[in-house]
């Protein structure tokens, strides 16, 4: 069985980030402050006053502010990709430049943020939807610079890494494959190929006494049968596809149902052939679920982590 794959998102307003598993979180700016706001309002009238009277007024102090960068891209002129940004409203996002390296960046509070549910799919959003007009070199969650300076350092630091990862990004997008089964259909599908775990399953419910150990027996050998089948699975689906991409990534399986829990990264000229070899995948393990998503920025093949001074409101 083969779900439709994902299309092309082309959001203009902020909305939800379909859910591949969220971005590892990696503290660029690693300090968490709270933000203090200090109230101080009312009247204070004397008693039986009949006139005059002191108004006290309201002060607060400003959380401290910092910039939360989504990703870093090639470009030269100011950019504006609009109100999607993290924040309890959604924050403007804009560009902080180094020569010809751009950050995606908004406006935050000081400190990383927690990994929320609505946190991480703002973080996805902004990334896919900068992704329409660049190549994109994904950060990781959770990375806060103080001030655009900062930023401006990190680019010209790694300025050569960056534009080296840029080049070989260009023109290529991450898909996902993920394979499940249904473990009970599959059991039965063992049961009637297998002679010897026939012969054993008929000898159990023959027998008038104890089947302790047959039944321990049987449970092995479909153990053993099972993971035989799934390996045989995986191995051939991810060969298949990483025959049609630049490269691919293999991660853990969630659950007992995912044998495949994969990433391929495919160049525009190679997208139709891997979209036909999905197709031909599922038809030809009709006994078998495929979840297949995309276009993403490439999460799974870039991994830009951070080791930078702590950043905390002075």
């Amino acid at each position: 069985m083969l779900n439709k794959r994902g299309t092309r998102k082309r959001p203009t307003r902020p909305g939800a980030a379909p859910g591949g598993g969220p971005p590892s979180t990696a503290r660029a700016g690693d300090g968490r402050r709270a933000a203090k706001s200090v109230r101080s309002s009312g009247r204070s009238v004397a008693p039986g006053a009949a006139a005059g009277r002191r108004e006290v007024r309201t002060s607060r102090v400003a959380a401290p502010s910092g910039r939360y960068v989504y990703c870093v891209i090639r470009s030269s002129g100011p950019g504006d990709f609009g109100l999607i940004g993290i924040g309890p409203e959604p924050s403007r996002v804009g560009t902080v430049h180094y020569r010809d390296l751009a950050a995606v960046a908004s406006e935050t509070t000081l400190g990383v943020p927690d990994p929320t549910r609505e946190h991480v799919l703002a973080h996805q959003r902004v990334n896919e939807y900068v992704l329409q007009r660049h190549t994109v070199l994904p950060m990781s969650f959770g990375t806060v610079f103080k001030t655009d300076d900062d930023i401006v350092e990190l680019l010209r630091s790694a300025y050569d890494a960056f534009a080296d990862v840029l080049a070989k990004m260009e023109g290529k997008l991450e898909f996902g494959i993920k394979v499940l089964w249904d473990r009970d259909q599959v059991v039965k599908a063992i049961e009637e190929d297998d002679e010897d775990i026939r012969q054993l399953k008929t000898e159990i419910s023959l027998r008038t006494g104890s089947t302790y150990f047959a039944r321990m027996q049987y449970g092995r050998m479909i153990d053993q049968a099972l993971q035989r089948r799934a390996e045989r699975y995986a191995s051939g689906i991810f060969q298949a596809l990483r025959s049609v991409s630049v490269a691919a990534r293999s991660n853990k399986p969630i659950g007992d149902k995912m044998l495949v829990n994969a990433a391929f990264l495919v160049s525009n000229d190679q997208e139709a052939a891997f979209d036909a070899k999905v197709k031909e995948l599922g038809a030809r393990y009709r006994d078998l679920k495929f979840k297949y998503t995309g276009p993403w920025p490439p999460y799974n093949f870039v991994n830009i982590r951070l080791k930078l001074e702590r950043a905390e409101a002075e």
